[in-house]
């Protein structure tokens, strides 16, 4: 009998968003903390040089585009991709 232990991250969803519009670390910031108020949020990142927003949720819990889309659009910014992984 084989028993496979999988850790916590691989059933965390990696979510890339491309977002035009993010020029400051104020823009960081103000990103960061509207993605920290999300309960299925386990860790942001926020790549001005690539314009990039990497969001990794916690495991087992879901983030649709839709809600992403409407986060960075509310928040003064435009999406212009999102890429999901494992």
């Amino acid at each position: 009998m084989i028993i496979t232990f999988v850790s916590g991250t691989a059933f965390a969803d990696t979510i890339k968003v491309s977002v035009n519009g993010l020029v400051c670390a104020f823009c960081a910031r103000g990103i960061e903390k509207t993605f920290k108020k999300i309960s299925a949020v386990s860790n942001i990142d926020v790549d001005l040089e690539n314009k990039l927003v990497t969001i990794i949720t916690k495991p087992s819990e879901k983030l649709d585009d839709q809600t992403v889309t409407k986060l960075i659009t509310d928040s003064g910014y435009q999406v212009t991709n999102i890429v999901r992984g494992k």
